[in-house]
C-alpha cells in the first residue's frame, strides 16, 4: 500500500511530536523533583531517626546511673532503719531516765544519732571524719561548727529527750 504524506501531514506530526517531547520533559522533571524530595525526606528522617537513637542511648545511660543512685540511696535508708529499730529496741529494754544520746550534727543540720559519744566517734572515723575535727557543745552558735556531738537526757516530764547541755543566756547588754 502506498501512502501519500502532505507538507500540511507533516508539519502536524512535527508538532505533535514536539508537544509530546515537551510533556515527557515536564513529566520527567516533576518525576525528578517528587525524587529530590523524597531523597530529602528520606535524609530528614534518618537524620531524626540518628538523633532519636543517640537520645535514647543517652537517656538510658542516665537512667541506669539513676537506678544505680536510687539502689544505693534505698540499701542507705534500709541500713538507717535497722540502726533506728536497733536503738529503739535498746531504748525500750532499758529504763529511759537519765539516758543519753548524741546526735552528731553537722552546721547545725542533725546527721546521725548515736547510742553514746564513743559509738559516733568510732562510727563516723570509719568514714573519714578525724576526732580532732569534732567539737563538743559550747557556747558558740551551733551554725558555726562543721562537726559537733550534742549529748540529749530522756526527760520523764515531757517524755522525750532535752539536751543536756544548755547554754546560759545572755544579758541585754551582751545581745549583738
Amino acid at each position: 500500500m502506498i501512502r501519500i504524506v502532505t507538507q500540511i501531514r507533516i508539519e502536524q506530526l512535527e508538532h505533535d511530536f514536539r508537544a509530546a517531547c515537551e510533556l515527557a520533559r515536564q513529566a520527567i522533571g516533576g518525576a525528578n523533583e517528587a525524587f529530590g524530595r523524597h531523597v530529602r525526606e528520606l535524609y530528614a528522617a534518618t537524620d531524626r531517626a540518628e538523633r532519636a537513637e543517640a537520645t535514647t542511648t543517652e537517656v538510658g545511660a542516665l537512667l541506669a546511673h539513676a537506678m544505680a543512685e536510687l539502689s544505693a540511696a534505698q540499701q542507705e535508708m534500709l541500713l538507717r532503719d535497722i540502726e533506728i529499730r536497733r536503738l529503739r529496741q535498746e531504748l525500750e529494754g532499758e529504763p529511759l531516765e537519765g539516758r543519753t544520746l548524741t546526735v552528731l550534727l553537722h552546721y547545725a543540720e542533725p546527721h546521725t544519732v548515736y547510742a553514746s559519744r564513743e559509738d559516733a566517734y568510732a562510727d563516723t572515723a570509719t568514714h573519714g571524719v578525724t576526732p580532732g575535727t569534732w567539737v563538743p557543745g559550747d557556747e558558740r552558735p551551733v551554725g558555726e561548727v562543721a562537726w559537733r556531738c550534742e549529748a540529749f537526757i530522756y526527760n520523764a516530764a515531757s517524755n522525750g529527750f532535752r539536751r543536756a547541755y544548755v547554754p546560759t543566756p545572755g544579758t541585754v547588754g551582751e545581745a549583738a
